[in-house]
């Protein structure tokens, strides 16, 4: 991954920014804050709100912001649990012969660490905790792979762009 990219807000950030405004209370948790878009939007609906990054230097920015953010590897230094988890993933396969860059793709599929993901975020939910994921009409087997980690999820709102769809799934 190369550390000195921060993925800034795109049309996929403020789609599920609007999600984000309507779900985020209690106890959130912005998985992959990035530039804390999503962070900052859960605090405005009065969210106990702790950012997370795989990307240090995200991290120090968004503790200059004055979010609580800290450094994790998905759920790698996540401790409790919550009531919202969103995640913006590296949704998009990469082409072949590219290596996954962890901001925007994520291997042949482009669904490798939303598996990921979701196998370890059961651990991390309230009884009625709730995930806001988005993910990409490239991102191959998505529903299958919902269906295979035991969620049930609902399609909140989409947005279709000139190459691809966008779409912000609820998931619990």
């Amino acid at each position: 991954m190369n550390a000195s990219l921060i993925y800034e807000p795109a049309e996929d950030s403020f789609l599920l920014a609007e999600q984000v405004q309507k779900y985020a209370q209690g106890k959130v948790l912005d998985l992959g804050s990035g530039s804390g878009i999503l962070a900052e939007i859960a605090i405005l609906n009065n969210a106990d709100v702790l950012a997370a990054d795989i990307n240090q230097e995200a991290v120090a920015k968004l503790q200059q912001k004055g979010l609580h953010a800290i450094y994790s590897n998905l759920f790698s230094n996540i401790k409790g649990n919550f009531d919202l988890i969103i995640f913006n993933p590296p949704y998009l396969p990469t082409e072949k012969n590219e290596q996954p860059d962890f901001i925007t793709t994520a291997g042949p599929k482009g669904n490798e660490i939303i598996e990921k993901f979701l196998k370890q975020a059961k651990k991390h939910l309230t009884k009625e905790g709730k995930i806001l994921l988005l993910c990409s009409s490239f991102t191959k087997e998505i529903p299958k792979i919902f269906t295979k980690c035991g969620y049930r999820f609902t399609s909140l709102s989409e947005k279709k762009l000139f190459f691809e769809k966008l779409t912000v799934y609820l998931l619990r």
